[in-house]
């Protein structure tokens, strides 16, 4: 397993963690088998909002003894009163599920207190400047939430939460289909402005967890797809685990086939995780765009260069911190003699010699 630091707070978190929308298809004694072995396998953020209650006996048994070796997301937002999933901005109710969350896994405390799926402008009004998040606030005083997080589908609604300055992470949905289409309401907002929001995480040290990585499947199968052609449940992964800000990737489970498949990623070779192919899939108002993928390697110079272009979008957006990471490269992008061997490669068309001089100058 791999892990990534969150910016604040500094916990190692798994590339690889567990959304638990689909675990209630298990049985409970499943549920617990598949949640330990994932444990076990060095996976150590967990989602906390199955579809339906029954999935909390399994998870809660799966934790027993090993709480301390886990990170939990768990949901202010989020209601069972039914028994099935559902969402609330009732405050009252907000804190009665979340605090019947908490007793569900026999623990006194959340890794990470979600605000849950806000999408829309008044109900982040409604969440934000109201008890709940008052709230979430007192609890993260008292240690009762370790850091302060929240979940939405929305570009607008992800920056009014980065613009509290409050948020350690934030779940959003990141893949392929979402960036360059308009196939789904799931996806919103435009390509350009998405890889943006992406950066704008990561300048302001607020990770990214990331949900819907395969698009509910539909990337999978090539009669779903809209690029008409299956992607493979590791192109989809690297795809997310390579946008900025991104720390954990958290596809859902039913059960140990699907963990048994989503564990192959990590021995994956890199020609099976390449998503280079999306070149020749995606709109071409999108070209020109460097999504960092570093398809373009090696370069003769050894210029790394789908990360020189990521610390050049994050220092025009004002981070010192990316700016003094590129000034401390041992090669930067000055050292470029324009030979065109990443211009051929680059599947999404960016004249990458071009923009190594643009990079070049902007920090010489």
């Amino acid at each position: 397993m791999q892990y990534r630091a969150l910016p604040h707070g500094g916990e190692k978190i798994s590339i690889i963690g567990l959304g638990m929308g689909s675990i209630h298809r298990a049985s409970v004694e499943e549920t617990e088998r598949t949640v330990r072995t994932a444990i076990d396998a060095g996976i150590n953020y967990l989602d906390f909002i199955p579809s339906e209650a029954v999935a909390f006996e399994g998870y809660a048994r799966a934790l027993r003894g090993q709480r301390e070796k886990v990170m939990l997301q768990v949901h202010l937002g989020a209601s069972y009163s039914t028994g099935t999933y559902g969402f609330t901005t009732d405050p009252k109710v907000a804190r009665r599920e979340f605090e019947a969350r908490l007793r569900s896994l026999d623990t006194d405390y959340a890794d990470f207190g979600f605000i849950h799926c806000i999408d829309e402008d008044a109900d982040f009004d409604k969440v934000m400047n109201g008890p709940t998040w008052d709230y979430a606030q007192r609890l993260k005083r008292e240690g009762v939430i370790r850091h302060l997080g929240f979940s939405t589908h929305s570009v607008d609604i992800a920056r009014r939460f980065l613009a509290t300055g409050e948020m350690d992470m934030g779940m959003f949905s990141i893949n392929p289909m979402y960036d360059y289409t308009s196939e789904s309401s799931y996806g919103k907002g435009e390509a350009d402005d998405r890889a943006a929001l992406y950066r704008e995480f990561e300048s302001a040290g607020v990770g990214i967890s990331v949900m819907k990585a395969f698009a509910g499947g539909q990337l999978l199968d090539a009669r779903q797809s809209p690029f008409r052609a299956a992607l493979t449940q590791e192109q989809c992964i690297q795809y997310a685990l390579d946008r900025p800000g991104v720390l954990t990737v958290l596809p859902g489970v039913r059960g140990m086939d699907d963990l048994t498949r989503l564990l192959a990623f990590l021995d994956a070779p890199a020609e099976k995780r390449d998503y280079s192919v999306l070149g020749s899939m995606t709109p071409k108002t999108q070209a020109g765009m460097c999504v960092y993928c570093s398809h373009c390697q090696p370069c003769p110079e050894g210029i790394s260069i789908g990360m020189v272009n990521k610390f050049y979008d994050l220092a025009r957006l004002g981070d010192e911190m990316a700016a003094q990471h590129y000034r401390d490269l041992e090669t930067p992008a000055s050292a470029c003699i324009a030979c065109g061997h990443c211009d051929s490669r680059c599947p999404f068309g960016v004249h990458q010699s071009a923009r190594m001089q643009e990079i070049a100058a902007y920090f010489d």
